[in-house]
């Protein structure tokens, strides 16, 4: 299988399983502001390095369903970008997925180009270099954040979340192929 069909294949599991969510909850996730997603992200990949370096987990959900999660909320995340966060659940479960399509698919389409860049180097990396990227993005978003969105070179925060959204897609095949 080449990249791009590795790439589908997550999608498909990752948009499933926020389907599947969407049902359960619907969209209440409309309510969190952009801060607060950026910590559930960062909650998921802490938890994915904590994991690493304990090598041990005692919570039955395993790295996969951690960097799952990272790719949900950071298309969530996204979305809140685009939409802002709302006071209450204003968002249809139909118009939720198209954006989520959306996203993924701009995700992919950057990752496409960088691989083509950089000729795959992702495939020589670490799972564990992964975590870190994610958790360095983290950390790069949380601080524009705090600077209220302004950057003086940097990309800005959508930027970040298709990184972390590209890392996790990454460890999800690495993690298929072993």
């Amino acid at each position: 299988m080449n990249t791009s069909e590795q790439y589908d294949k997550v999608i498909d599991i990752c948009r499933e399983i926020f389907v599947k969510k969407l049902q359960d909850y619907g969209t209440a996730w409309r309510i969190l502001r952009p801060e607060s997603l950026t910590d559930q992200i960062y909650i998921k990949a802490n938890r994915i390095r904590s994991i690493e370096v304990i090598g041990e987990s005692k919570i039955d959900e395993d790295i996969k369903s951690e960097f799952i999660g990272i790719v949900n909320y950071a298309i969530i995340s996204l979305i809140q970008l685009e939409l802002g966060f709302a006071d209450k659940v204003d968002l249809e479960v139909e118009k939720a997925t198209d954006l989520y399509s959306k996203y993924f698919n701009n995700a992919k389409e950057l990752m496409m180009k960088k691989n083509h860049d950089y000729g795959e180097a992702w495939r020589m990396m670490r799972i564990s270099s992964y975590t870190d990227l994610i958790l360095m993005k983290i950390f790069r978003t949380k601080q524009i954040e705090d600077n209220k969105g302004l950057t003086l070179i940097s990309e800005g925060i959508d930027a970040n979340y298709y990184d972390m959204i590209n890392y996790s897609v990454f460890g999800l095949i690495k993690i298929s192929e072993s």
